[in-house]
């Protein structure tokens, strides 16, 4: 197996003692180039890992927020290949950056398992979140990732029995995803408590690192999942962000509220964004 990024990270993250941030915004949104733009800049104000979600049309568990970036990156007619393409061209700018798709499985089989794990991997892809496919159906898909040095990481849910918990972890490669909250993305008020004893559940089952994500969005609420997980995901705050900011100035807003995520001294005009 070649870097693993992933791995990597974390141990970074653990190593300086302080909290984790993985940050989320669809690919091809509101283009391509902003995607090519935005991420160097995310990685630069704070974020640990980037997922990229994959634009589908029938994103079910998203909410508005995400649902919009998604319809309006498809209108760009943005593809998985395309997807891909931008990893590649993203890495020549952030070569240590873990890059996690994520995205429903429709596309993938479509494309193909074994050309979308070897394209994906050739591209500099670290890892991947197929949202909508369950661990009892994700074997083939799985093999074929592992043949090529992608992580599988799972999604865990409050919802999640103890069995299937200690199924999704077996074979779990990069990080587990823990869903602070039943229901679609968005931001909320206070970080869920089921998130929280969600995090308690899985832990036995697994040495590899905890995300949380859903509902986070402010800085306090980072500071609070990572009392126990050693990272937290933010998708919606930042896609509203993005979606809110005139063009021009979409990389400066959307890393103004990533470096205040993260805890890193923002310049004043940050304080325009709520």
């Amino acid at each position: 197996m070649g870097k693993d990024r992933i791995k990597e990270s974390f141990a970074t993250i653990k190593r300086q003692g302080r909290t984790g941030l993985i940050v989320f915004l669809t690919a091809g949104f509101p283009d391509k180039q902003a995607t090519l733009e935005l991420v160097p800049a995310l990685v630069a104000a704070g974020a640990d890992a980037i997922e990229l979600g994959v634009p589908f049309s029938d994103p079910l568990a998203e909410g508005p927020v995400i649902q919009q970036s998604s319809f309006l990156a498809l209108q760009q007619k943005i593809t998985l290949a395309d997807c891909m393409d931008m990893v590649e061209e993203l890495r020549e700018q952030i070569p240590d950056t873990p890059l996690v798709l994520m995205g429903y499985y429709n596309p993938i089989y479509s494309f193909g398992l074994q050309k979308f794990a070897e394209r994906a991997e050739e591209s500099g892809v670290d890892g991947l979140i197929a949202v909508d496919l369950p661990h009892s159906e994700a074997a083939p898909l799985a093999a074929q990732c592992a043949a090529h040095d992608i992580h599988m990481i799972p999604l865990l849910a409050p919802t999640s029995t103890d069995e299937s918990i200690r199924e999704s972890c077996v074979d779990a490669g990069g990080f587990i995803y823990c869903i602070s909250l039943t229901g679609v993305t968005g931001t909320r008020d206070e970080v869920s408590v089921r998130g929280i004893e969600l995090l308690e559940r899985v832990r036995p089952h697994t040495s590899l690192p905890l995300a949380v994500g859903f509902g986070i969005s402010q800085r306090e609420h980072v500071e609070t999942v990572c009392r126990d997980a050693e990272a937290a995901v933010v998708g919606s705050a930042l896609v509203r962000v993005m979606l809110e900011s005139p063009r021009e100035e979409l990389v400066d807003r959307a890393s103004e509220l990533v470096a205040r995520l993260a805890g890193q001294e923002v310049a004043s005009k940050s304080e325009k964004i709520t």
